[in-house]
């Protein structure tokens, strides 16, 4: 009986160290705007795949985008626009597969929560006067949310108000920041960015129209099968669920 159970615990830990030698990590290179949603996803995915491990990079998508150009090791690419990936399509045809577009967003303006500015439409908007001895945040001219911006604050007749009263941030996040720190009166970040802090609010959506769709398409970089999965599970039914849950919109396909 104590040779059977010697023999059991062998195997049991000759399968433990076989099953960790098998793990993989996937890397994803994600949008800003991502950050919160898809590290409840990744928990929800550990759960299923306890043996595969994930690592997030959060930051701008044209950074990103230049750092994958660049070699660095990441096995999916999750995009804030068509345009970085389109980019990285092109660069580095023989890495970018198994794309597709996995939700939208919208774009609003906030303010600091301590703001006495109420919920109007878009061209009511004081910017002149709200700017005048400060600034308007946004992403910077690289950064989808940035370009987002300009071409609503373009389409609305705004551009040239705004223009010399910018402050440009390295992505949406820090957008965000400035706002929710009360550095500055008015930012434009998208919905769901607006609802992870408690400390802005939304002062006016942008109309669809101004800006387009804001829509985050997805590609695995390497053949791992782990990164596959993983793109496929981001497609799925309780993806979609948190996805949703975070305020992001789901793409007809």
């Amino acid at each position: 009986m104590g040779k059977k159970l010697t023999n059991l615990l062998l195997f049991t830990g000759l399968f433990s160290l076989a099953s960790q030698s098998f793990a993989e990590n996937i890397t994803v290179f994600a949008a800003a705007s991502m950050t919160d949603v898809l590290q409840q996803i990744g928990d929800e995915y550990k759960k299923q795949h306890p043996s595969d491990d994930l690592t997030f990079s959060f930051a701008g998508s044209s950074t990103l985008a230049k750092q994958i150009e660049q070699d660095a090791p990441a096995d999916i690419f999750i995009s804030a626009d068509e345009k970085w990936m389109d980019y990285l399509a092109e660069k580095l045809p023989e890495k970018v597969q198994n794309r597709t577009v996995l939700v939208q967003n919208e774009l609003v303006l906030i303010a600091p929560k301590s703001s006495q500015l109420a919920l109007m439409d878009i061209k009511q908007v004081p910017f002149k006067e709200l700017t005048e001895n400060s600034y308007l945040a946004v992403g910077d001219d690289n950064v989808p949310v940035g370009r987002y911006a300009k071409t609503a604050l373009t389409n609305l007749n705004l551009w040239q108000t705004v223009e010399p009263r910018l402050s440009k941030a390295k992505d949406v996040r820090a957008v965000l920041t400035y706002i929710a720190r009360g550095e500055l009166p008015l930012g434009i970040v998208y919905s769901t960015d607006a609802k992870i802090s408690d400390d802005v609010k939304v002062v006016s959506v942008f109309p669809q129209e101004s800006y387009g769709k804001v829509v985050y398409p997805a590609a695995t970089l390497t053949d791992k099968a782990e990164a596959k999965s993983f793109l496929d599970f981001l497609s799925g039914k309780e993806a979609k669920a948190l996805f949703e849950s975070a305020g992001f919109k789901p793409v007809k396909k």
